[in-house]
């Protein structure tokens, strides 16, 4: 049963839905997305419990969670601390992107059904209306949500499984994060977002997997854009795999069984 408590820094208000782990992992989630914690920055159970007024062990499930949804890692006999991504981590997790999303949302146009459907213009519509910076937790878990939901429709449990990995390896946090230091870019960003998934869900809708591959492949690319403007990654490295990645499949064109 969910307690409300004292927080730390005006996070108290936090604390007042949900179970007490889930809570207390919105309330980190919200922290790392603003910046409070580092990328490789260590998340001390003690530290947080006492800051927040609650026992370590929620505390500890919340830090699982936060394991599980790719936030953070794991270090065996050290704890758990904000995860830190490498220029090429996040430019192999770019392109992976690029090419599972596009394939999958082709399947996902072709075979979902109106429950699918229903359900992924429910999670666009939880998100038009959450343009403040105190609804980035939300509104980022909610675009996480939107994209798994995309993969899991189009029916391959593998590419499901495998756009878990890649999407835990893309640093969307750390775009949020810039935002929230840069909130004048907030609302454009956040309302072109949206445009470009109300795009994707009406190719999905019409049931078109042509033009529903190729909204997933220009909303990665403007993702991509935001990598080297936000984040400082190279350009040249992201062309570079996507150049990889069209030559990967023309020669499948060719030869199919490659």
């Amino acid at each position: 049963m969910a307690e409300k408590k004292q927080g730390f820094d005006g996070d108290s208000h936090l604390l007042e839905r949900k179970s007490l782990k889930e809570e207390i992992f919105d309330v980190i989630h919200t922290r790392i997305i603003a910046g409070k914690y580092a990328p490789g920055e260590w998340l001390r159970q003690e530290d947080i419990s006492s800051q927040l007024g609650v026992s370590q062990t929620p505390v500890r499930e919340a830090l699982d969670l936060l394991v599980s949804s790719g936030l953070a890692e794991r270090i065996p006999y050290r704890g758990v601390r904000v995860l830190q991504l490498t220029t090429d981590e996040i430019v192999d997790s770019y392109a992976l992107r690029l090419l599972l999303e596009s394939s999958a949302v082709a399947m996902t146009a072709r075979n979902r059904t109106q429950e699918q459907l229903e359900a992924l213009v429910s999670l666009l519509e939880k998100t038009e209306a959450l343009m403040s910076l105190n609804d980035m937790s939300a509104q980022m878990q909610l675009n996480r949500e939107f994209h798994h939901a995309i993969v899991a429709a189009g029916g391959s449990m593998l590419m499901t499984r495998l756009y878990e990995t890649v999407s835990h390896q893309f640093p969307d946090w750390m775009l949020y994060e810039y935002m929230f230091r840069h909130p004048e870019l907030l609302q454009p960003s956040l309302t072109k977002e949206f445009q470009e998934h109300k795009a994707i869900v009406d190719a999905i809708s019409a049931q078109y997997p042509e033009l529903a591959a190729q909204t997933v492949i220009t909303h990665i690319k403007n993702l991509g854009d935001e990598l080297v403007s936000y984040l400082g990654i190279p350009k040249s490295l992201l062309v570079e795999k996507e150049k990889l990645l069209i030559l990967q499949q023309s020669v499948q064109e060719i030869h199919p069984k490659a």
